[in-house]
């Protein structure tokens, strides 16, 4: 097989693996899975995701606030959050742990958040 061919063979397989989001534990996979069923109708829950509804940021921008970790998102998840008015439901201990472990797989280097 010619050079060329392997040559741009292998540099696609670098751009894919570059691109993939991180594998995800199984904790951040029941937060992403509760975020998808009860999160995702206000904020967007993916990497550059457009929230549904305009007031409720996405959640890359979240997870990309200066000196945020899963610790301090936990305490804002768990503190300031569970708001009826906004919310049909309330997040408990175990979720809260979950969707700070997902969120937290939002963060990316160079992130600017529009918050």
């Amino acid at each position: 097989m010619p050079r060329l061919p392997l040559i741009a063979l292998a540099a696609l397989v670098v751009a894919t693996a570059a691109t993939q989001p991180p594998a995800l534990s199984k904790r951040a996979k029941r937060g992403l899975i509760f975020a998808q069923t009860h999160c995702a109708s206000c904020h967007g829950i993916t990497a550059n995701a457009t929230s549904p509804n305009p007031e409720a940021p996405p959640w890359d921008d979240i997870a990309n606030q200066p000196g945020l970790t899963a610790i301090t998102l936990r305490t804002f998840l768990r503190d300031s959050h569970n708001y009826p008015e906004a919310m049909n439901f309330t997040v408990d201990r175990a979720r809260v742990r979950e969707l700070a472990d997902y969120m937290v797989t939002l963060q990316r280097p160079g992130y600017k958040p529009s918050i």
